[in-house]
């Protein structure tokens, strides 16, 4: 697949809201809908394979961190098969605690593997 065949910006945005569902149901059809039935997530903190793994670590951050959201930071951007964003995440209307940046794999147009990296993690969180 070439880069064009792929919207950057509307996948990255697919990957937040899957992140942003807290409830489960919903969550799971996102899954379903936008990533690979075996995809593979791994950050330094976590990973998990399949929908329903990558779900339960959605939840554990909600979990650890109700009232969180996570937004896009700067501009999404793909290379063929591969796109690259960053995010934010703190509480809803406040400024942001957390950052990354996830480097992501497609496959048929579905997420297929993601690699997290933490730009930025206050103490204790």
């Amino acid at each position: 697949m070439n880069t064009a065949a792929h919207d950057p910006v509307a996948i990255a945005q697919g990957y937040i809201a899957v992140w942003n569902e807290t409830d489960p149901a919903r969550r799971a059809a996102l899954l379903e809908a936008g990533w690979s039935a075996d995809a593979q997530y791994v950050d330094p903190i976590m990973q998990g394979s399949g929908h329903a793994q990558i779900s339960a670590l959605v939840g554990a951050v909600h979990q650890r961190y109700p009232g969180f959201r996570f937004n896009l930071l700067g501009k999404a951007d793909a290379h063929g098969d591969h796109v690259r964003f960053s995010w934010t995440l703190g509480p809803s209307g406040a400024a942001d605690l957390i950052q990354g940046t996830d480097f992501v794999r497609l496959d048929a147009g579905k997420l297929r593997s993601v690699t997290g990296f933490l730009d930025k993690v206050p103490v204790g969180a």
